[in-house]
């Protein structure tokens, strides 16, 4: 109710304003990623909506430095590489049990790994890996399950950030 619209406010408020600069390489990335998706930066969640094409990623300011960010973006940026009008890795969001499902996991793998390859290009440390434990539970109780899923995983990840990236596959 009122109360609500009131402390959502106050939190917008109370947001950190660090004083992060761009980094250019990065910057330059997501600026000649071809098809890029719609970038927004209202919502103070990061996240990639599928049926918008839509990545939206809280202001730089509020992150605690300008590589976490980047990090954030890159790991968006790999979902969006999963629309049927870039690599269309086949994943049914729409089905009910999807996000505890192995799919998501995988997904969520593929985004993890695709940020670091993409970090690793653009030269940034992201020293903040702060994953929840539980999180981090669920990948491994995947993992035991199907050792192969990091290796299909790690396959789709290197397309992801070669789809970034523009590198062309060389036949």
């Amino acid at each position: 109710g009122m109360d609500e619209t009131l402390s959502v406010q106050a939190d917008m408020y109370s947001l950190p304003q660090n004083d992060n600069s761009p980094i250019e390489i990065a910057e330059s990335i997501i600026d000649s990623m071809p098809n890029c998706p719609h970038m927004e930066h209202i919502q103070q969640r990061a996240f990639y909506n599928q049926l918008l094409d839509m990545v939206n990623v809280p202001p730089i300011e509020t992150f605690d430095n300008s590589e976490e960010y980047y990090c954030t973006v890159f790991h968006e940026l790999v979902h969006s590489t999963k629309h049927e009008s870039r690599l269309n890795r086949g994943n049914k969001t729409c089905e009910p049990d999807f996000y505890n499902s192995h799919a998501y996991t995988k997904e969520e793998l593929v985004a993890e790994m695709g940020a670091a390859f993409l970090c690793g290009f653009a030269g940034i440390v992201n020293n903040t890996i702060n994953n929840s434990a539980s999180y981090i539970d669920s990948w491994l109780k995947v993992i035991n399950k199907d050792d192969r899923i990091l290796v299909i995983a790690a396959a789709h990840a290197q397309k992801a950030a070669d789809y970034i990236l523009d590198r062309k596959e060389v036949s």
